[in-house]
């Protein structure tokens, strides 16, 4: 976001070379800012004014060795830009509008926040925990780790405090602004995680114990069983018929061995072999958290959302193995992870739980 503070001789420079902006707002609800109105640069998002969000305190606790309340003033802040769309009565999508939000990454708000697992004897790696948000109104959303700290772009998840609309210049749609902090989800297609008012987060692991064999080899499972809160509801042993396969190019990078190849890798997305196990609605799409584990018992945890509901076509692909090949029959590959920690070899259970 531009700042009205510039060098001396910029200003200058502004001042007598350039047309004069709109004046600022500097009302109580909206933030000082340079508003490029007559479209001086190529920026498309500062052109209107930018209004401040109420924040409420906001705790962190759970399993974390440091819990206590957010200090904002010590975090950087970031900006995304969406195009909000939510569920309506009848669960259509239902545009609402499109804006710049301004604040602080829940990357930056856990940084320093310990992880302290209770499952840590048994499996220590993070990459099976999420964080829970919870609204003034008891509304919750979830966010895996992964999702957070592992994504090819990070910042992209934010508490905002500040709003400003993007406006079409044909049209010049106007969209209803928020008056309070909100979660920003900035990947997600439907914004059903994006809610007002966050006033806690709580870090947890996966609920689910997994048996262990570190070592396993030849590792191998014939079929997926698809688990809802604690019930199986179908079993995968192939494609689905009407999937159709795709091709991702990729660095295959992993944040403790580094490089393991350049190969590309070919499947079907994950979302089209599962949604009839796991169908879109509004409490999957927020509060859905899933475990998905391999047959030695290495797992990660996946939201729901970055499973079904993203923005930026980087899917999680499932790939098919030749018939008892080691770390068949599936795999998962996370098109959207800078690192391949959550690529799942033989895997034989995915979970869904709230």
């Amino acid at each position: 976001m531009k700042k009205l503070i510039y060098l001396p001789l910029l200003n200058l420079c502004l001042i007598s070379c350039n047309p004069t902006p709109q004046p600022v707002d500097l009302s109580e609800n909206s933030f000082t800012q340079f508003i490029d109105s007559t479209e001086m640069t190529n920026n498309f998002y500062d052109n209107t004014e930018t209004y401040k969000l109420t924040v409420k305190e906001l705790t962190v606790e759970g399993e974390i060795a440091n819990p206590g309340k957010v200090d904002f003033s010590t975090l950087p802040r970031h900006s995304v830009i969406v195009k909000e769309t939510l569920l309506d009565s009848a669960g259509k999508d239902k545009f609402i509008g499109a804006y710049r939000y301004d604040g602080y990454s829940l990357f930056d708000i856990l940084e320093k926040r310990i992880p302290q697992k209770v499952n840590a004897e048994e499996f220590n790696p993070i990459i099976d925990m999420f964080a829970e948000i919870e609204n003034d109104r008891g509304e919750k959303v979830v966010f895996s780790w992964g999702e957070i700290y592992y994504p090819n772009i990070l910042h992209r998840i934010l508490i905002a405090d500040g709003v400003s609309r993007i406006v079409p210049s044909k049209t010049k749609d106007v969209w209803d602004l928020p008056v309070v902090s909100k979660v920003v989800a900035g990947n997600d297609l439907i914004a059903e995680r994006n809610i007002s008012s966050p006033v806690k987060i709580t870090v947890r692991s996966f609920p689910k114990s997994f048996k262990v064999i570190k070592g396993l080899s030849p590792m191998f499972s014939g079929r997926i069983i698809l688990i809802d809160k604690g019930n199986p509801v179908s079993t995968l042993v192939d494609y689905s018929p009407v999937a159709k396969e795709v091709t991702y190019n990729t660095i295959f990078y992993g944040r403790g061995k580094g490089i393991h190849s350049t190969e590309p890798f070919t499947g079907i997305m994950l979302k089209d072999a599962i949604a009839r196990a796991y169908p879109v609605s509004r409490e999957n799409l927020r509060k859905g958290i899933m475990c998905i584990s391999a047959e030695d018992g290495y797992r990660a945890a996946f939201s729901y959302s970055e499973i079904f509901n993203r923005n930026d076509q980087q899917e999680f692909l499932l790939v098919g193995t030749g018939p008892g090949e080691d770390g068949g029959l599936f795999r998962i590959f996370p098109a959207g992870d800078f690192f391949s920690d959550r690529a799942i070899k033989s895997v034989n259970e995915i979970h869904l739980e709230y």
